[in-house]
This record gives structure tokens, sequence and C-alpha cells, in this order.
């Protein structure tokens, strides 16, 4: 199985309500889609599609999060959008803060961030990547009469590991997870735990064409065989009384 990783450039920023499948349709990089490509979608993107975009001089920082602010050195207005996405600080520590979101994400900063966006301003996550990227995967059928799957990705940080590496917030019309429990390795073995988050790999392949600067927000991932269910963001979240981390 050869498998294909092919970046797609948009030309100019995203704002909130542009029509995302047509900007695709008109790039100069675009040439074509086919029956079950994926296609990958930052997080940004989707953010400032669907105008998860905040002004800083609209924030009014709580005395939370100005202690905080002061004791890391930080702008108290992040400090509170970071607080107000929060489901749960997890931990402070080094001027990082890992929180829960409020989708059940465990990252750093609830995912409110300043890169790649206009200076006075910060971004959030989508409130509900799953439903935005189900959206997407109707509208590229409705616009091309392609079936395809559709995932958004962002960066994380892992335990035990340095550097980052992109994963699924959202996904649509792609099984999750490939479990192989059940089956046989190749000393006939019987496997018990091992599953493969499919949509992460994904997303990490993806980053690879897209790059972090260069206006290629999106990649066409070719010529991989999945299954085409639909499965809850859940899915992909470890509970935390499985999670020896927390």
């Amino acid at each position: 199985m050869k498998i294909s990783v092919i970046p797609i450039s948009l030309d100019g920023e995203i704002k909130k309500g542009d029509d995302l499948i047509s900007k695709i349709l008109d790039s100069k990089s675009y040439a074509g889609l086919l029956d079950g490509d994926i296609l990958v979608f930052t997080q940004k993107i989707i953010s400032k599609q669907e105008g998860q975009i905040i002004k800083l001089s609209k924030i009014k920082p709580s005395l939370l999060a100005i202690g905080i602010a002061s004791a890391y050195a930080k702008d108290p207005r992040i400090i509170q959008i970071i607080l107000d996405e929060s489901k749960r600080i997890i931990r402070m520590k080094n001027g990082i803060i890992i929180s829960e979101t409020r989708l059940g994400f465990v990252c750093a900063n609830a995912g409110v961030d300043e890169s790649n966006i206009e200076s006075g301003y910060a971004s959030v996550l989508p409130k509900n990547p799953q439903r935005s990227a189900a959206k997407l995967k109707r509208e590229i059928k409705k616009k091309t009469g392609k079936d395809v799957a559709v995932i958004i990705s962002d960066t994380f940080g892992r335990p035990f590991r340095e550097g980052q590496i992109d994963v699924a917030i959202g996904y649509s019309g792609i099984l999750p997870i490939l479990d192989y429990a059940g089956t046989r390795d190749s000393f006939g073995k019987k496997l018990h735990v091992t599953a493969i988050a499919i949509v992460d790999e994904i997303c990490a392949a993806s980053e690879l064409v897209r790059g972090k600067s260069d206006q290629t927000p999106i990649a066409i991932v070719r010529n991989y065989k999945f299954k085409n269910k639909e499965r809850k963001l859940s899915d992909l979240l470890r509970i935390k009384a499985n999670d020896l981390f927390r």
C-alpha cells in the first residue's frame, strides 16, 4: 500500500464565515479529490472560520488570573481565557499550565493560542470539533460528489517525550481506533491491549507536509484504507481512572 500526503495551500487569511470548501476548490494547489480520501484540517483555520477568536482588549482578568499571570510572567488576559476554557487545571509549573478543557482534552493552556493570528488576539478550540468535521464532510460531498473522511488536528505535547505532535480533536467518516485485541501476532500470540489511534497517526503524517507557517493548513491523505464508521469524540479520550499520569 502506497500512501500519499498532499498539501493544500490557501491564499489569504481565513475569516469568520468563509467557505472553506470553496477556498480549497479555488486553490492553485488543489488537484482534485477521490472517494476514500482523508482531508486533515488544522484547528486554527476551523477556529478562525467559526469565529473562535478573542480580542484581548475585551477580556477583564479576574484576581485569580492576575495572580497566576504574575507568578508566571504571563498576560493575565491570556490566563483568564485559559481559565474560561478549562474544566480544571491539572498542573502549573515552570510557566506551563496543563489543563483539562471543556471537551475533555488534556493539553497545554487549554488550547488557547496566539500563533498564526493577528497581534492582540487569541484563538480557542472549536466549540464542537466533531460537529465541525461532520459539516465539512457533508459540504465536500455536496460540492464535489466525493465521499471522504475529515479530521481536525491540533498540536499537543506528550508525557515523557520532547517535542509536540499533531493529533485529532475531531473527525467524521472514519473509525478513529484500530483495535487488534483478539487477533494474533506473527508468532501466533493473542493480542490483548493493542489499539492504534489511526486518526492521530494520520494527523502526524499530514503535519509533515503542512508545516506551521507555510499557509498550508490542509492536507489530503490518499490510499489509506480505513473503515467508514462514525464514533464519539470520547472514544479517543482516556478516562481518568485509566490514566496513570493524572
